[in-house]
């Protein structure tokens, strides 16, 4: 009985000076359970699990991410791999906003550290590296990822150990839904696929339409089912859905059934290594209708692998990389500066995540990562190069998509389409 009194007291004495649970080591995620966050802002506790912080506590794990005059910022990518242009392009573009925020003296009187783990484009890599940029580097916030299932794999392991994650450019509806502490400067999957059904019943005139899904990725589901509900709503009939893997480099039997089919064009939700493939053995096959896609085709290897084969076909993205004047054709300018290349969506989204990422630490005000959170969910009006955001009750910002063809190897604007 004097132990249970004991262990009572100090339980009662702990939760009166609101004390705060370090990280751990556990990967298994899932977010802490029960409880609701104290002072938190409108927007960042609707859905998921909720962290048990305090803004307004000394928070010794946010001080550790102090290091001399530098505050560590994590960051996981696919730097290598079979989707490394989407790490380096992403990187770049946090580099070099960056550049630009300690240019102008930081935040909070610090100059920002990115810390970057390679996750090699795989969920079990980028769950080792969320861990790693917790238990070991002690950053202050978690960036990324672009692959939606890298970010679902680190998610819980940031809302576990209440650590606040912006992806720049995962786009599948689950990953804010894991907890109050997972946000994105991105826009989802299901407007993502709404868009381009729209797009292909009302710009392209379509009746019917095929599927191609890659089966073990929760971008290309996630895509396929959004543009099958909107466009089954607009009267337009799926008459193919088959499936392939990442790992597949033979379409020809998937081809095939889809050619019979007859549609009048293919939505291939899937990343530009299999897009350009897929596009080339189409027409060597004599399917000519255009293929439709979203954010994952871009990159500047896409129309380098897919050639002509690629030639009238669209897909949704997050900026117009043609823009000649205001923020984005000075991000343009900054990122060819510094790489030679164009930048893609993914690029642009890698730059806002940071520049809102030192806003919102800014009007915190303090190193506390529930003061950090709650700023990053009442970002409103944030004026981005992918547009301006304001983060949602869920976490999300709502803004319009981008269209983009691909004509005579290079891309053109198409239009614009705003949440209906």
């Amino acid at each position: 009985m004097r132990r249970l009194a004991i262990c009572l007291l100090l339980t009662l004495c702990c939760l009166a000076l609101g004390c705060t649970r370090p990280p751990d080591g556990d990967t298994t995620g899932g977010g802490a359970t029960g409880g609701t966050t104290t002072g938190g802002t409108t927007g960042g506790t609707t859905g998921g699990q909720t962290s048990k912080g305090d803004p307004n506590a000394k928070d010794e794990y946010a001080e550790k991410a102090v290091d001399g005059d530098n505050l560590k910022i994590g960051v996981y990518l696919s730097i290598t791999g079979a989707s490394a242009t989407f790490g380096e392009g992403s990187r770049a573009g946090m580099e070099i906003a960056v550049d630009e925020v300690n240019k102008k003296g930081g935040v909070l009187g610090k100059k920002l550290k990115l810390i970057v783990e390679d996750d090699e484009g795989k969920p079990d890599k980028a769950a080792a590296a969320g861990q790693k940029l917790i238990t070991q580097d002690n950053v202050l916030v978690v960036l990324g990822e672009v692959i939606s299932s890298n970010s679902l794999a680190v998610a819980p392991i940031c809302q576990k150990n209440e650590v606040p994650m912006i992806s720049p450019s995962s786009t599948n509806v689950k990953v804010t839904q894991v907890g109050d502490m997972i946000f994105r400067v991105c826009f989802l999957d299901d407007f993502q696929g709404q868009v381009m059904a729209r797009y292909a019943a009302d710009n392209l005139k379509a009746k019917t339409a095929a599927l191609m899904i890659e089966k073990s990725s929760d971008y290309s589901v996630g895509l396929a089912d959004s543009f099958q509900k909107t466009f089954e709503a607009k009267g337009g009939k799926i008459v193919a859905t088959e499936s392939f893997t990442n790992a597949d480099t033979d379409f020809s039997s998937v081809l095939t059934k889809i050619k019979g089919s007859n549609p009048d064009v293919i939505f291939l939700p899937s990343y530009y290594n299999s897009v350009g493939l897929i596009a080339k053995q189409a027409r060597e096959q004599g399917i000519t209708v255009p293929f439709l896609g979203g954010d994952g085709w871009e990159s500047p290897k896409l129309i380098e692998l897919g050639g002509k084969a690629l030639d009238g076909c669209a897909f949704s993205t997050h900026f117009n990389v043609n823009e000649t004047e205001g923020k984005v054709a000075d991000f343009v300018k900054a990122y060819k500066a510094k790489t030679g290349n164009l930048p893609d969506g993914l690029s642009a989204l890698g730059y806002d995540d940071v520049l809102l990422m030192a806003d919102a630490i800014n009007r915190a005000g303090k190193l506390n990562r529930f003061a950090i959170r709650d700023a990053i969910a009442s970002t409103k009006d944030f004026q981005g190069v992918t547009g301006t955001i304001t983060i949602n009750a869920q976490r999300n910002p709502d803004k319009p998509a981008t269209i983009m063809q691909i004509k005579d190897g290079k891309l053109e604007f198409v239009t614009q389409m705003a949440p209906e």
